[in-house]
Order: structure tokens, then sequence, then C-alpha cells
């Protein structure tokens, strides 16, 4: 005596597409959710910083004079 149950489907812009049991289907929330949760990322690449404390070379010297 085995229950079936229905299979669930998700409509794509490729198509319609079959879900695994007990997944949900994916919702513009839950995007936009992972997008919010997601770290941020510099819009462009960033300068080191090497000046004063952080100045890798001026660091690397050997003598003081």
């Amino acid at each position: 005596m085995s229950r079936e149950h229905p299979v669930q489907t998700e409509m794509t812009r490729i198509g319609e597409q079959v879900l695994i049991p007990g997944m949900k289907p994916v919702t513009v929330k839950s995007r936009l959710q992972a997008l919010a949760e997601a770290p941020l990322l510099p819009r462009k690449v960033q300068k080191p910083c090497d000046i004063g404390l952080f100045d890798e070379a001026a660091r690397n010297q050997l003598s003081l004079f």
C-alpha cells in the first residue's frame, strides 16, 4: 500500500522542470533573499593600502638610516 506523491513541476525560462521530492520551487522572494544575504563586493578593483602602517616596502628596510 504505497502512496504516490504527485510530481511537482516548476516553469522556468527553458520550460517545465520536475522538482526532486521534498524540494520547493524557487520563488522570486527566495532569490532576492539570497542576493540580500550575499557579501558585498566592490564595483571596481581596489588599490592596495600601502601607506603608513600597511606599507610593505617600508617594513622590509634593512637599516634605519
